[in-house]
Parts: structure tokens; sequence; C-alpha cells
């Protein structure tokens, strides 16, 4: 469509024009009123000025591989091509100097050093091999010691159940202490957020993947704003304006340029700054591959570069120019030579003038006058006082935990779960023997298992939670006694006291405990006191290891040793005299005592005789034969109790300890070269396909809009909430189409929506109307995913230990078509790679939050290049530019606009355009906030549209600039607000009220033909191996998880062999033989705490590539098998050798394998259980609880623990393993055995209780056939993971099973 601009000529309006052309022409203008008008508007109080001066600053790291991989390489005999030098430089003698009243840009391409400078200067550069030498000096002395300073890094680490203004106040009120008042917090808050363009969002949640919330622009500026009422002397930022649109980044800067005002000295690396913004910088510093070009005064960077043969083109941006300048181009041999040597020419001409801009001999000094006393207060130089951190912290936690009803529901769902079904295999026990050993196993269950359930959720929970208290301690807001504290005080009214109270009221009266009040709230008490301790035990666990494969491993070996240590599965006095001392370290001892004496002492149960307890064959059924079988003293009530209460605060202690003074630090990824060179000789390919072959589709919108639906509990439509207005467009292929518009405005939805990428869930579902058309037909949802490749914002569907080169050679084997040989797609692959720019982190790791890998635009252009390798017909990318530099965007553009030339459909949003981009831009849809079209057609018409309104664009401004500061409401001020607004309401009148029809596709296609089209998935004989390889590269390069999946298991066997051998044959060992097979059941939990280490991030990957269809659920279900089962091997193998032989069982060939098998079979059952669960409920801590609740009930009824249990559930434990692994184990082990007895143990009639294995067996039960329970576990094995496939199928196939989907 074409807008022809307005020819009335009536006074009236030729002025209205003339008027508002005026006020665009003059928008420099207008922009330097705004700075210096919005001067002193945040009103906090002054600081002291910090000079900063960094001088010869060098950052190296041994890149070398681990002694461990070498010695792996020399056992497989594999060669690797040598490093050219071990040693990575990563900054190399890098001076500049900051005043006080600066605002200092960092400016390079993609690895040029910039995070990196700014993290010394911070003093956050930390991990194994780093060698940094120079200085940064503030105020003339090292280090930041005394300095009040902020940190935004590129992370946003924000609680996702708060609102906007709810993080900021908080923030204020942990940052801003007295003397600053409520009010004043409240209005600096307030300031804050118009000052950020939050106004609109303010009461908006931040949201996560799973409920929608902020935009990552809202979210990125809500980052800056909790930094910034720290009201710091220096403030550090880390690509503050990554996924902000262009007028929101340059109002981002003129706020920071409105701080420096006051004293402040700001330091930012940028990447893609407007030509606005580079006139609001002090001071620059160029960088490239970690060595300076330039360091000095923004306004001499210019004259510097025409000075040494550089100078700048008319009508370009400044930024733009010196970035491509200092930029290296490895896309071909020819262009990275002549950049090499453009760059190495700049690097000469710095050293021969650097002294000129940066003297030695004198320090950089203030301009600005020293703040007054009162201005400098001492709010900066210290901590909130810790009663002030408490008392928010506790409240921001509180509101945190009752705002997310999962998890909360979560504990509430495990302890009432848990008391029915527990109460109902208990359910009113009798006084026989038979109720008796009931009685004390439903007594483990309150002493121990329950609080066991409570330590793995919390902990799960934790290695969410520590994140971002690891941040603002390490900002200086948030102590470590406060953190404790806060989390006990907060979760008291909503779980501390109510998970036990309810677990004790149900659990009590449904097992038929003594009834009264005093044995009642004695149970309760003991219950709360085990809950504190597992909770302090979480944290204690955390604080030794962030991750949660490392905590569980921790808090396995302590609640193993607990469990042992008790005195019900094997009687203490039999322990040996080695381990014997434990049981004074193990709470539940204490705890199990407690419960045991407050059930026993003085109490007899129904002995037959009718003499009552004088009939000394009535000895058994007495508390005191009872707690005396137990090896517990007779008054043992208060002692352990306090030993309790004294335990849970001993964990709480210790972990603020480990808190203290164990540094969590950042480890740098070793270079992982490839063996084989595919790229030599293939610099100059070129990424293209046959166009005579390649199928074109243009793609339409006709008066497409998109809803929320919020639903609550009950499927009830709560709130409906409007992202996209009607939106009419055309995306035809063979052009660069473009969606632009302000954070909040929908792209991502939209792009999502047309990707059919929007999943509904319990709580939210997605509706669109109107109709999305490909060549004038409407495709099926499958037909879109077909032919259909999205890039999303996220770069999470990389494994981060695979390098850079392995990722796009793994993708091209899963995504290209099977007739291409594996020698073809790797060539392919490293054609992209060269062609994304990629070759000089090629053999680097992609990396995660604890290993540094590649910067965070090399991750983008990764992600880019993951898709771009299968010349897709319609390519999607949200943000693709989004965390570039100037010069690496233009680059990637170039491969996008060489895509579109071939006849591909792309359709991109795009936050900040380069200038000289804008050309290039085919039909551009434009949105304002609120999803509302604004214009839709031919790039080239855009600007005389809005010029037929009245909007002229400057010719010395980027007209996508022009077109987002046109469209964006100006929050800031009060009066531009309103001013914006109308003008924005008008443009949006203006579009709507012009007739648009669809443009006639190139050809039209008929739902059939368009049918036909569907992309096949790699078929599974290709698929499977490639990922299997893929699976133990990504494996093989996690040590801490391979030690945690092994030692898991063989941990457990460590600890049951030191407490149960060598099993005897005293009366006391007929328990410790049944506890020794009970306590194997514990592998359950080993196997799903192994499925939760690994399983919700691969299955994230697979999602996404799936969403791809790049491979099938058959083929990453039987990988992740594949891969599970050699570590289910070999950790079976050695606990057999543990279990059998050095515990005692009879050493036979036959038994040890047996209890090898019972081993695998656990350990994978209980992954199985662990894909069901992590498959059906998206929050893994939900999923957790369940799963646990899933096992305890399972092992309750294996058969040792509960002797009566109800019929019901008699049946339903045909379904569980542990029926079975008891049911082989206990025959085996017990069958053949002889058991004697003391004197005092002798019946009346002077023979043992017990002499027989067999009458064991009898006793529980258990006097079965041996073989058929070892067939039927493993008939269970195997149809626990055919049901675990069966749900995922499910979940990806929409359950919809055997039938095509329908949703258009």
């Amino acid at each position: 469509m074409e807008a022809e601009p307005t020819q009335h000529h009536d006074g009236k309006r030729r002025a209205s024009q003339v008027s508002r052309r005026s006020v665009s022409q003059s928008l420099s203008a207008a922009n330097r009123e705004a700075v210096e008008g919005s001067v002193n508007e945040i009103s906090l109080h002054a600081v002291e000025p910090v000079d900063v001066q960094v001088r010869n600053v060098s950052v190296s790291v041994d890149t070398s591989p681990s002694a461990l991989a070498s010695f792996a390489q020399k056992c497989v005999k594999r060669k690797r091509p040598p490093l050219e030098s071990p040693i990575r430089t990563i900054l190399s003698d890098v001076s500049s100097d900051m005043p006080s009243g600066s605002l200092t840009a960092i400016i390079g391409g993609s690895g040029s050093g910039k995070t990196s400078m700014l993290n010394v200067m911070s003093n956050r550069m930390r991990g194994g091999g780093l060698k940094i030498s120079g200085r940064a000096s503030f105020n003339g002395r090292e280090g930041l010691l005394g300095i009040q300073s902020a940190y935004v890094m590129q992370q946003d680490v924000l609680i996702p159940t708060l609102t906007v203004r709810e993080t900021l106040l908080y923030s204020a009120n942990l940052r801003l202490p007295p003397p600053t008042t409520a009010d004043e917090r409240r209005k600096i808050v307030d300031q804050v957020i118009l000052e950020l363009g939050l106004k609109e969002c303010a009461e908006t949640r931040i949201g996560n993947n799973v409920h929608k919330g902020c935009s990552g622009g809202e979210k990125r500026r809500t980052s800056i704003g909790v930094q910034m009422l720290a009201n710091p002397s220096v403030l550090f930022l880390d690509e503050p304006t990554t996924g902000l649109d262009a007028t929101s980044a340059f109002q981002l800067v003129r706020t920071l340029k409105t701080l420096v005002g006051k004293g402040r000295t700001i330091v930012t690396t940028i990447h893609q700054p407007r030509s606005e913004i580079w006139g609001l910088f002090d001071r620059l510093v160029l960088l490239t591959r970690g060595s300076s070009v330039y360091s000095g005064k923004a306004e001499d960077c210019l004259p510097y570069f025409q000075e040494i043969g550089h100078p700048l083109p008319p009508f370009v941006n400044p930024a733009e120019f010196v970035i491509d300048v200092a930029a290296i181009d490895t896309r071909t041999p020819e262009l990275e030579e002549a950049s090499m040597a453009r760059v190495e020419g700049l690097k000469s001409a710095w050293a021969e003038n650097s002294s000129r801009f940066l003297p030695e001999d004198e320090k950089p000094t203030s301009s600005l006058p020293p703040p007054t006393a009162g201005g400098l207060a001492t709010l900066a130089a210290s901590n909130s006082a810790l009663g002030r951190q408490v008392r928010v912290l506790t409240a921001r936690t509180f509101k945190v935990t009752y705002r997310d009803p999962m998890g909360t529901a979560g504990s509430l769902v495990e302890a009432i779960g848990m008391a029915l079904v527990t109460g109902w295999i208990f359910f009113a026990l009798d006084g026989s023997l038979s109720g008796i050993r009931s009685r004390q196993g439903a007594l483990y269950v309150a002493a121990a298992l329950q609080g066991y359930l409570i330590l793995l959720y919390e902990i799960y929970r934790l290695t969410i939670d520590i994140e971002l208290f690891d941040r603002e301690r390490g900002e200086g807001v948030v102590g470590v006694t406060a953190f404790l504290i806060s989390r006990r005080l907060a979760r008291l009214p909503m779980e501390d006291v109510p998970v036990p109270l309810i677990f004790s009221i149900i659990f009590y009266f449904m097992a038929g405990f003594r009834p009264d009040a005093i044995q009642f709230f004695t149970f309760f008490g003991i219950s709360l006191l085990s809950q504190y301790i597992a909770v302090t035990f979480a944290m204690t666990c955390i604080a030794v290891s962030r991750n949660f494969a490392g905590a569980t491993l921790v808090a396995n070996m302590g609640y193993t040793l607990q469990s042992l240590a008790c005195g019900y599965f094997v009687q203490t006095s039999t322990i040996p005299v080695y381990v014997r001392w434990l049981k004074w370290t193990a709470y539940v001892f204490y705890a199990f005592g407690a419960l045991c004496a407050n059930e026993f002492t003085g109490h007899v149960y129904d002995c037959p005789s009718q003499d009552g307890e004088n009939d000394p064959a009535c000895k058994e059924y007495t508390g005191a034969f009872i707690m005396d079988s137990l090896a517990f003293p007779q008054d043992w009530l208060v002692i352990p109790i306090c030993a309790c209460l004294a335990f849970a605060v001993a964990f709480y202690v210790g972990s603020g300890v480990l808190l203290r003074f164990w540094k969590v630090e950042m480890s740098i990824s070793k270079a992982r070269p490839a063996e084989t060179d595919d790229s030599a000789g293939k610099e100059s390919m070129n990424v293209q396909s046959n166009r005579q072959e390649l199928r074109r589709f243009d793609i339409g919108l006709d008066k497409y809009s998109l809803e929320i639906d919020k639903r609550n509990l009950l499927r009830k439509r709560t709130t409906t909430l409007s992202i996209l207005k009607p939106v009419t467009a055309n995306f035809p292929s063979g052009e660069l189409n473009v969606i632009m518009g302000p954070s909040g405005s929908g792209k991502t939805s939209l792009l999502n929506s047309m990707a059919r990428r929007l999943h509904n869930s319990a709580s939210t579902s997605y509706r669109s109307s109107g109709r999305l058309l490909y060549n004038g037909a409407t495709p099926s949802a499958s037909v879109i995913r077909s032919v259909t490749c999205y890039v999303c914002q996220d770069d999470d569907a990389l494994l981060p230990s695979l390098t850079v080169r392995e990722t796009l050679r793994f993708a091209a084997g899963l995504r290209l078509p099977a007739h291409m040989s594996r020698a073809e797609k790797a060539q392919r692959a490293e054609r992209v790679l060269f062609k994304m720019g990629l070759k000089d982190c090629a053999d680097n790791l992609i990396g995660s939050e604890l290993v540094k890998g590649i910067s965070g635009g090399e991750k983008r252009r990764v992600t880019i290049a993951v898709q771009i390798l299968t010349d897709p017909r319609v390519l999607l990318l949200d943000e693709p530019t989004s965390g570039l530099d100037a010069f690496t965007a233009s680059s990637i553009v170039d491969v996008l606009r060489g895509l579109a030339d071939e006849g591909r459909t792309l359709i991109l949003t795009i936050h900040q355009s380069r200038s000289d981009l804008f050309k290039h831009f085919g039909n551009v849809l434009l949105l304002a906030r609120g999803g509302y079209p604004v214009y839709s057609g031919k790039g080239p018409d855009m600007l005389p549209h809005f010029a037929g309104l009245g909007y002229d664009c400057p010719r010395t401004t980027n007209p996508a600039d022009f077109a987002l500061d046109l469209i964006t409401v100006d929050l800031q001020h009060e009066k531009r607000e309103a001013a914006s607004r109308e003008k924005v309401r008008s443009l949006i009148e203006g579009w709507n009220s012009k007739p648009f029809t669809l443009a006639e596709g190139a050809e039209i296609s008929t739902p059939a033909e368009l049918g036909g089209m569907k992309r096949k998935m790699t078929p599974f004989r290709i698929a499977y191996p490639i990922l299997v390889h893929r699976g133990i590269i990504n494996i093989r390069r996690q040590p801490d998880l391979i030690v945690g999946r092994i030692m898991q298991v063989v941990g457990l066997g460590i600890v049951l062999a030191l407490f149960f051998a060598p099993l005897k044959n005293g009366y006391e060992s007929v328990q410790s033989r049944l506890g020794f097979v009970q306590e194997i059941t514990a592998l359950y939990f080993v196997g799903m705490l192994q499925n939760i280490a690994v399983y919700p991030k691969e299955k994230d990957v697979f999602y996404r590539e799936h969403d791809d269809r790049a491979y099938s659920v058959e083929a990453f279900f039987l990988q992740y098998t594949t891969n599970e089962i050699p570590f289910e091997i070999l950790s079976g193998l050695i606990f057999a050798v543990l279990g059998d032989l050095a515990a005692g069982l009879p050493r036979t060939a036959e038994l040890f394998f047996l209890m090898a098998f019972n081993a695998f079979c656990i350990v994978s059952c209980g992954e199985s259980v662990g894909i069901m669960f992590g498959t059906l409920f998206q929050h893994t801590g939900f999923a957790v609880n369940v799963t646990s609740v899933f096992l305890s009930v399972a092992t309750l009824m294996a058969g040792v623990m509960s002797l009566d249990i109800p019929s019901f559930l008699q049946a339903m434990n045909h379904l569980s393993p542990l029926k079975y692994v008891v049911g082989n184990l206990a025959p085996y082990s017990l069958r053949d055995q002889t058991f004697t007895c003391t004197d005092t143990q002798r019946m009346p009639d002077g023979n043992c209780p017990i002499t027989t294995g067999v009458q064991v067996l009898d006793l529980y039960n258990l006097n079965t056939n041996p073989r058929l329970n070892v067939l039927a576990l493993g008939i269970v094995a195997v149809v626990y993971r055919i049901v675990a496939y069966l749900l995922l199928k499910a979940r990806r196939t929409h359950w919809n099973f055997g039938r095509k989907s329908t949703v258009a």
C-alpha cells in the first residue's frame, strides 16, 4: 500500500503541518533540552565523587585441556591438533581515565573484551587459570573497598511473581536506608519508574517463561532501576540497552547522563548506540580483540581517527563508523586479511599517540564541587541495618511465597498426601506384635521420611532462590544473617507451622497412636523440629553446592547416615563399633527416639494372655521391652527434643558460615579444538540452494488479532487480555520484512503466534482470530512448523558443554535432509559458521551461568546459524540483532538479505536498527504499545505516510529511530506524556481509517498443496546415533554430573556396608537384615534425583528442537535412555560389590548379580517416574514434591515397614518395583539363615522368639517365589519406561494420539 501525502491547502491545516515539521526537525535540540531539564529529577542524595583510573590492565587465561581430558585423549589414542598457544589473551595493556561526573562508553565488537574490562574494574573477574595484571584505582586507591558501587549485569535476575513497582520498592528499602524516609523512597521509586519509561507496566508482574509478564525490554529497564536505587558513586552497566527499542535505549542513556550530573562515575558497555546517544558520552574506550585503539574524550575521537586516516563519512552514525573500522571481518580470507591489517594499524597508531590522551603523570580530577556533608551521609558507605534487612526480606519473601500457588501447594499437597496415604497404610494399628512393628515403621515415617521429602523440595527451591541472594550479597545490600532469618520468618505462617501441623493431625489419629493431648502435642512438637531441621539442612547443602545434583548428593549421603544410625533399620547396639558413635550425630536418632518414647513408654499393648502384663509371656508387649529392643533409654524424651533443637540451630549457623566464607566463582571454559578442519578452502562458499527448486511463500495477515484468557482453578475464564489488535499486513517472499515497535507492542507474541509456538496451560490460553495465509491459503499448524524456522530471543536451546563448531555440526546432522552425506553436512556447517563470523570462537564452549564460554553476541549468532542451516523457506527471527555490536548486526543482516534474495520469506522483529539498514527493509509493520497497528506497507513508503500526517523525518535522522520515537509515548514527564499519547492516538486512527487490502500472492496454493510440503523429521536411524554422540560429549564435559550420578549409588552402598557389615545371626540381626533389604529401596529416590538433575534441561532443549521438527520423540527418548543405562549398570555392579560382598550376604555369583540387577532396576524405575512427573508438570518444584510422595508410599509398602496394608493398597502395590525387590532379596538372603538369642531374650518356654529365616519370611509375608519376583521386577522396569515414553509422546502431540492436528 502506498500512502500519498495530504494535499489540503487551507491555512489551518498547513499551519499544523509546519508546526509538526518544526518539532521533528528540532529533535536533537529537544533531546538536549530534555537532558538539561531532567537534571536532579531523581531525588537521590549526593554521593562522594570518584575518579577511576585504569592502567595497563591485561588478562589472560590458560585454555589448555584439563589433566583429566588429556589423560582421556591418551587412553583412546586420539590426537588433536595443537593449539597455537594454550594462553588466551582476553585484554592486552588497556588504560583509561574516567573522572567523576562522566559517562564512559566501552564499545567494540562481540568478543572484544568489553565485559571482561568491566568485570576487572568492578573486581568480578575471578576463576581458575586467570592471570590479571595492571591496576584499576578509585580516587587513587586500588580496589572498590569503601567505594559505593553497583553493577548491572547482562542477565536479568528478578523475582517473577513481583510487579515492577514492588521490585523497585523492595530494592529501595534495602539500598536506601535512613535517613531516607519511607515517603522519600516511594517518591524516588516513582521517579525511577518515570525516568525508565516503566509507568505502563509498573503494576505488571515480572513473569517468566511459564507465566507471561513484562517484555524483555521492560525487564532490562527494571534491572537497571534496581541498581540505580543503590545511589552508587560508581555505576557499571553491561549492555544496558540490549533488548530495548531505539527510543527506550535513548531515554535510558539520557537518564544516565542526568545521573552523572550529580558527580557519579558511570561506565557502560554498549553495542549499537544510535547517533543521538553518541553525543551523550563524555569518554570512550574502543576495543578490538582485547586491545584498545582509542581511549579518551568522546569529542576527540572522530578528530583522532581523521588524523590517522579514517575520516567519518557524511550522514553516518559515528558509533557505527568506529566499530566498523575496529572490527575484524572473518567471513572471507580477503576481508579478514584487509581488516587485520587495518586493525594492526590502529593498534600501532594508538601505541604512538596514547600518551597524548592518557598522561601518566596526571590524575584525572573532577570539575564538580565537593558534596555537602549532609548529602554524603553515611548511607552509601554501609549496608542497611540487620533489622531493616530482615523486615524487608521477610515481607518480600512472604509475598513471593503466597504468589507462588504451585510452590505453596507443593508443600501442602506433600503434607496432606503423605499423611493420608501413610495414615491409610498404617490405619488403626492394633496392639499385636505385628501392630507394634508397624507402629515403629509409622514413627520412623514421621521422624525421618517426612523430613526427607521437605529436605528435597527445599533444596530444589533454594537452587533457584540462591541466585538472587548471591547477587544481592555481592552488591553489599543483603547479609547472610538477614537472608537466613527472613526466609524462615516469611514461611513460618504458610509452611513451617502448617505443614507439620496438618501432617500431625491427619497421620496421628489415622494411625491410632495414643489418644492423649500431651502425647499428640509432643508428637507435633517433634514433627515441627524435624521440619526445621530439614529446611536448615537443605540450606547447608546449598551452601556446599549451588547445583541440584551436588546439593542432593550431600543431602542423600547425610540422610542415609541419619536413617541408618537412628536405630530402626539396624539396632544401634549391633552397629559396628567404628561407626556406632555416629548415632550421636544423627538428628533422626533423636527424633525417632523421642517419638518412640512418647508412644511406648509406660504403655502395654494387647497381650493375648489373660494375666496381662504380669504374665512373662507378655513382656514383648510392654513399652519397656520395645524401647530396650530398640536400644533406647526408658526416659528418652527431653534430651532428644533438646538435641533436635540444637541440630536445627547448628545447621543454620553452619550454613551461614559456609555462605559467608565459601565463595562462588565462575570457571573459564577450556578450548576444545576439533579433530579435523573442514573449513579449509570453504571460506568463500556461499550458503545457497538451487533457486529453481525453492518454493516461494507470500504470507499475509487478515485482521489477525491475539488475546489471552486467564482461567481459575475451575477452568472458568476470569480475565481476557488483548495482546494484538486486528492487523492486516503483507510479508512477501524475497524481501526483509520487519516488525518494529516499542517494548510491550506485541511483536514477540505475534511472531510466536505465527510460528505456532504459543502453548496453552491450565491457567492461560491464547485465542487468535482473523486469518494467517500462506499464498492465499490457510495452512495447518503442522505445515507451518514444517516450512518455518523460528529464531527466538532466548539462547537456551544451546547445550553449554558443546563448542560452537560441534553445535552446528550436530544441528546439521539432525536438521539437514537424509540424502546428504555426513561430509556434506559438515561442510554446510562450516560455511554457515564462516558466514556468521564465528570462526574465532569455533572451538570455544557455549558456556553457562557457572562456566564462562562465548559472549552473549556470539551465542545469538550461533542460535541464528542453527536455524539457517536448513535453508528454510520461511524464517521468523525475534530480535536477531539484539546483543550484537553494530558491525556484527550489519553482517547478520547481510546474510539474511542473501537468504531473502534467494526467494525465501523472512520476517524479523528489530529494536535498534543501524542507519544504513533501513534502505534494505522490504515491508514494514509498525506496532504501538498495546498491539495497535500504526503502519503496514513498503519500507520506502513509510516516511511519506508520516509526512502526509505532518511528521517529516530530518535528513540526518535514522528513519527507524524516527518511527519509533514517533509512536512511543514519553512516560518520563507528565506534560510530554499527554502530548505524545495524543500524537500516538492520532497516528493509530490515521492508519486505521485508511483502506488496506491483502496483496495477492505470487501463486495461490490450496491446503492440499501446502500439506504436501511438510518437512519430514530426520529419520530415527540417522537422528538416534547423532543424539547419542552429542549426549555423550555433553555428559563427559560435566565431571560434577558424572560424579553425582555414580556416587549417589556408590555412596549409598558404602554407607550400607559401613553400618551393616558384617551381618550377624543374633536375634537383633533379624531387624538388621530386614533393615538392610529395606534400605536398598532408597535407590528409588536416587534414580529420581538423578533424573531431576539432568532431565529438565535436556527436555527444554528437546522441546525447542522438536518444535523445529528436527527429530522425533522416539529418537530423544531412546537416546536419553541409552546414555543413562551405562551409569546405571556401572553403579549397580559397584553397589553389588558393596551390598553383597562387603555387607556379608551369601557370597555367591547368583546373589551378586541379583543385587546388581535389583539396583539397576530400582534406579531405572526412579528415572522413569522422574520423567513421568517432570513431563506432566511444568513447575519442577511441584513435580519434585509429587514424585517424592509417590516414591515414599512405594517405600512404605515394600513389605518391611508395614505388615498390614489395606487391600486396595495391596492391589496397587503390585505396580511398585519395590514390592518385587523386597520379594526376591528377602528370600534369597534369609531363607537359609538361622538365628540365636541371649538368655534374656528367650521366651518362657526357653526357645528363641525367632530361630530360622523362614520364620522371619512368614512373619513379614515374604515367603514367596523369588524367581517370579525377579521376573516381575524386570517387567515393571520396562513398563515404567514405556509409560514414561507414552506420557512424553502425548505431551508433545498435545494429547492427540492418532489424530492429525487441526489447529490453524
